[in-house]
């Protein structure tokens, strides 16, 4: 049962697809209280409670005992104490003496206070928004219904599954060059290689530095028919510049978000002065994603969305402001507090509250200040990409994701959980949100495997890689300062490529899974209390998932461990694929240390279920999915139902085929 409650007057977010009447009365569960224009909801909270759910947030999948805002925020120290991160995913589910959803559909901040301010309470607190809450038999019919509401999730080109790498830096075609070289002389596979900011000229989306890469389209022809696709990044500030044919054509049509006068309101970014397309003008909005087709037409089929928070480094009025404050203290002795002072000017420049609540929006006949609709922008962005290739194209899938997201936008594109660091802790981390970014109905979703800030090392790269060969987006990626992390830069090939290739071997049951979650509004990657919800046991454990109907997962997120302990939930059968083949183990419920080694990957096949693989294959492209093998935990004929699409188009979605595997 859904219900919906509404406070103030909310700005539309096309969160939600499913026509849903206004309840009357007050919401079940909750204390709630209206004062000063917001709003607080009280739940006391049993002891036994679970909350799970916001996406993407810092720490564990249980999301109780910390304090969380709904508020898209860039800031690459992902620590445990942040309260936000890059999207804006305000669904949450309680999980104990009493089981409901809740989702809080609302453009600004919104915060959960989740057991922080006292152990036993669940706040929530937030302003004009429409609030859905959803009962249901179990977390995962609730979740089911959820899903419903907000409309299925993107579906990406089979390609997109396969193994991709980048770093910031690849500043040249020889760099591509380089980076192709080395994954083909070391026998890895690989589908695609990544462009960052240094293929643009001067910063400038939608350019092309021609000095770096005289010729992007030969290029991209040339490593498509190798199995290899380019990736560009889009960032959403455009520089303000004249001659620039995406400002001057934005400043004519008047497409860019404004100051309170109607002028074009301009932020510092990586070009300098820059400002940003007003996407929530669905005008606006196509228009700056009809600039993609500068490289559709060069033969990209895939593009990463980036800085759409929109993350800013300074505005006019706060960058004014700090060399004021500098200038007052020309001569001055610094003491401690006069230092903080000068400290504080320019600490407080990125992403201030005060520059984003001076942009202004013409939305709905009317100015809004960027405030007021903050947690959109990512998503309305990535959108505006998405609808240009449903006009160009209506049957055809791109590769879209984004950095910035908000719910809704798991209906146009996926994401990257943002700028992490090489550590074991964001291994972690990264298990720990998948379920979470299910739940949202964000799928094709992952981190960027090996950490993107600091130095990754040998045995971290291959423990997250163990890991990462199981999420739909499968990428290594690096910022310009941390060491190469290219896997053939390693010792130990022979471990990588038994790793990657194992990815291939297992991508005909990933993708059927990820087709079949889609389609069903169900979840990939789940905690295993939702499986099995009266198991008390089951609740405590964080670091296990079940991936898809066949699979429970068990990955090394420690340094220096030789292996972990496993609970078993029911009886299962251990998989332990080494260089040499597969080694199986059936095993009772319980709890048991496993060995795992660097180079082996260990996963549970669940009873009664069977695990469709592939041969080894450099590419998507030459991967033969249609000759597969089956690891079995069976005592009679099983049905499995595989993917038979085209991998390409939109209708094909639909062709499947179920087969028969005998014990």
């Amino acid at each position: 049962m859904i219900r919906k409650f509404r406070y103030g007057k909310p700005f539309p977010t096309d969160a939600v697809v499913k026509n849903v009447g206004q309840t009357s009365g007050m919401p079940p569960f909750f204390t709630v209280t209206e004062q000063d224009g917001g709003v607080e909801y009280r739940y006391t909270m049993e002891k036994e409670d679970c909350v799970f759910g916001l996406g993407e947030q810092m720490r564990g999948i249980n999301k109780r005992g910390w304090h969380y805002d709904g508020y898209a925020y860039d800031d690459p120290h992902l620590t445990e104490t942040r309260t936000s991160l890059y999207g804006a995913h305000n669904f949450i589910v309680v999980f104990g003496a009493r089981t409901f959803g809740v989702f809080v559909d609302c453009g600004k901040r919104v915060s959960f206070d989740i057991g922080y301010t006292d152990p036993d309470e669940l706040i929530i607190t937030f302003a004009d928004a429409d609030v859905y809450f959803i009962t249901g038999e179990s977390v995962l019919a609730i979740v089911k219904t959820f899903r419903e509401l907000i409309g299925q999730s993107y579906i990406p080109p089979k390609w997109a599954f396969g193994f991709g790498q980048s770093k910031w830096g690849y500043r040249c075609e020889e760099d591509i060059r380089e980076v192709f070289r080395g994954y083909e002389e070391a026998e890895l596979p690989l589908d695609m290689i990544y462009l960052d900011i240094d293929y643009m000229e001067e910063y400038c989306d939608f350019t092309v530095n021609r000095e770096r890469f005289p010729d992007l389209k030969g290029l991209a022809e040339e490593f498509k028919e190798k199995g290899v696709r380019l990736i560009p990044i889009v960032d959403a500030a455009v520089k303000v510049k004249e001659g620039y044919h995406v400002y001057d054509e934005g400043v004519e049509k008047g497409y860019f978000c404004t100051d309170s006068e109607g002028k074009p309101y301009v932020v510092g970014v990586w070009p300098g002065d820059s400002v940003l397309p007003d996407v929530l003008n669905p005008e606006a909005r196509l228009w700056f994603g009809s600039y993609y087709e500068e490289f559709l037409k060069q033969g990209i089929e895939g593009f990463w969305n980036d800085m759409n928070e929109p993350a800013i480094f300074y505005g006019q009025g706060s960058i004014d402001r700090a060399f004021q404050v500098v200038a007052s203290k020309a001569g001055v002795n610094l003491d401690h507090e006069t230092f903080n002072e000068v400290q504080a000017a320019f600490g407080s420049l990125a992403n201030n509250p005060d520059d984003y609540a001076a942009m202004h929006h013409k939305a709905e006949g009317e100015l809004i200040s960027h405030s007021e609709v903050h947690n959109l922008y990512g998503d309305f962005l990535t959108r505006g990409a998405a609808e240009y290739f449903a006009e160009r194209d209506p049957d055809r899938r791109y590769l879209l994701f984004s950095r910035s997201s908000y719910i809704g936008m798991h209906r146009y594109g996926g994401i990257w959980t943002g700028d992490n660091a090489s550590w074991w802790s964001h291994l972690a981390l990264n298990v720990k949100m998948m379920p979470s970014l299910d739940m949202c109905g964000f799928l094709f979703a992952g981190a960027d495997l090996g950490g993107h800030a600091e130095d990754t090392t040998e045995d971290l790269m291959l423990r997250w890689l163990a890991f990462g060969i199981f999420t739909p987006l499968m990428r290594n990626h690096a910022t310009c300062t941390a060491r190469d992390q290219e896997c053939y830069r390693f010792k130990d090939l022979g471990a990588f490529r038994h790793i990657l290739s194992l990815r291939y071997r297992l991508l005909p049951y990933l993708y059927s899974e990820f087709v079949k979650c889609a389609q069903k509004g169900e979840m990939l990657f789940k905690p295993l209390c939702f499986e099995y919800p009266e198991d008390a046991r089951a609740r405590t454990v964080e670091d296990q998932l079940f991936w898809g109907e066949s699979v429970m997962l068990a990955p090394v997120v420690e340094a220096n461990a030789a292996g972990r302990y496993v609970y078993l939930p029911a009886r299962m059968k251990l998989l332990r694929f080494t260089r040499h083949g597969v080694r199986e183990r059936v095993m009772e419920k319980g709890e048991y240390y496993i060995d795992v080694p660097l180079d082996e990957v260990v996963v549970f096949l669940r009873e009664g279920k069977v695990l469709p693989l592939a041969q080894p294959a450099k590419n998507v492209a030459s991967l033969d999915d249609r000759h597969l093998t089956f690891l079995k935990f069976i005592v009679q004929t099983t049905e499995y139902t595989v993917c038979r699409d085209d991998g390409v188009t939109k209708s094909s979605l639909q062709n499947f085929e179920t087969i028969k595997v005998q014990p």
